[in-house]
């Protein structure tokens, strides 16, 4: 199965050129670095940037420079900086092509629930509302299972809602799902994992076509 990095690494294959991208905290952010050369991407981040690059090196670290989720970034050549309202007027305003953001659920119907788990201190949903709620094209990145081996693709969420039939497609650590018809289509398998070990870690209803592919890393 993949890790997180590997999760990112298929997901980097998604980003087409002249995209412009927002990646959400956790996973998502690891997309940066696995981008093609050969393409042009703008990386958003709504705390204000446009143009974000690959994570830093120790040599070339800017603690002033962060993305949403506090991590230290780098900025690449014609980067710009802005305040919130900028940055979540290009969000609401449906200027982001590509939105990937993590998950503690998916439904089959294409909700998600990643900001809160009842309970628990959170610091505040972010952006994650407005995006889902302005995104035209939503990729997930997030592990099949719970640490207690318990499935996250799911007939419903539990936990409360980010947003409502949103999610498109979904990248997980056994496989690549998108939703179709208000179920989880099969579309790839990570290296070395079975058909069988995904139905056995997804608790949603799942289609399975007769020829599902293993991931090309």
């Amino acid at each position: 199965m993949l890790d997180k990095n590997g999760i990112a690494k298929r997901i980097a294959q998604e980003v087409k050129d002249g995209y412009y991208v927002n990646l959400g905290i956790g996973i998502p952010t690891l997309v940066a670095n696995y981008v093609r050369d050969d393409i042009q991407v703008e990386f958003q981040s709504e705390n204000g940037i446009l143009g974000m690059g690959p994570f830093p090196t120790e040599a070339n670290v800017d603690a002033d420079l962060i993305n949403a989720g506090k991590q230290t970034i780098t900025a690449r050549k014609g980067a710009s900086f802005f305040d919130s309202a900028m940055s979540f007027g290009m969000i609401r305003g449906q200027h982001v092509d590509l939105t990937i953001l993590g998950a503690m659920e998916v439904a089959q119907n294409g909700n998600i629930a990643n900001w809160k788990i009842p309970g628990k201190m959170v610091k505040g949903m972010g952006g994650a509302m407005d995006l889902v709620g302005s995104a035209k094209n939503i990729i997930v990145a997030m592990m099949h299972t719970n640490r207690a081996g318990q499935s996250k693709l799911l007939k419903e969420c539990s936990l409360p809602l980010t947003g409502v039939k949103c999610v498109t497609k979904i990248v997980t650590n056994l496989a690549v799902l998108e939703i179709v018809d208000g179920k989880f289509k099969l579309l790839e398998r990570a290296p070395g994992i079975n058909i069988e070990e995904i139905k056995k870690a997804t608790e949603g209803d799942l289609l399975i076509p007769e020829n599902v592919t293993e991931m090309k890393m």
